[in-house]
C-alpha cells in the first residue's frame, strides 16, 4: 500500500465531501482526515501501480469539488507545530522616538 499525503483547506463540514469525492476513484483503499492539521491521507491499494499522475489525480478529484489542495510537505509538520505551540512569551514593543 502507498499513502499520498494532501493538504487541503477545509473546515469540520468538507470532511464528508473530500471523503466522498476521494471514494469514487479507482483503487482508493482508504482515507483518512485529520481537518484539525488540514491533512488528508490517502491510501492506495497495492494492486494498483502509483505515480506522479495518479497522485495528480488525487488532487485534481479534490480541487474539483471547490477545495484547495496540494501535495502535504514536512514543511507543513512545522508551520503545524509552530502554531499550536503555547509560547510562554510575550511581545513587547517599544516606543521610538524620532526627531527631524
Amino acid at each position: 500500500m502507498e499513502k499520498v499525503e494532501l493538504k487541503v483547506e477545509m473546515v469540520g463540514i468538507h470532511e464528508k465531501r473530500v471523503r466522498k469525492c476521494l471514494s469514487k476513484l479507482k483503487g482508493i483503499e482508504k482515507v483518512e482526515v485529520d481537518s484539525k492539521r488540514d491533512k488528508v491521507v490517502v491510501t492506495v491499494n497495492k494492486n494498483v501501480h502509483v505515480h506522479q499522475q495518479q497522485h495528480n489525480k488525487i488532487v485534481k478529484a479534490v480541487r474539483r469539488v471547490g477545495l484547495k489542495a496540494d501535495f502535504w510537505s514536512p514543511h507543513h509538520d512545522l508551520l503545524h507545530a509552530y502554531a499550536t505551540t503555547s509560547a510562554p512569551f510575550s511581545f513587547a514593543f517599544h516606543s521610538f522616538h524620532f526627531q527631524f
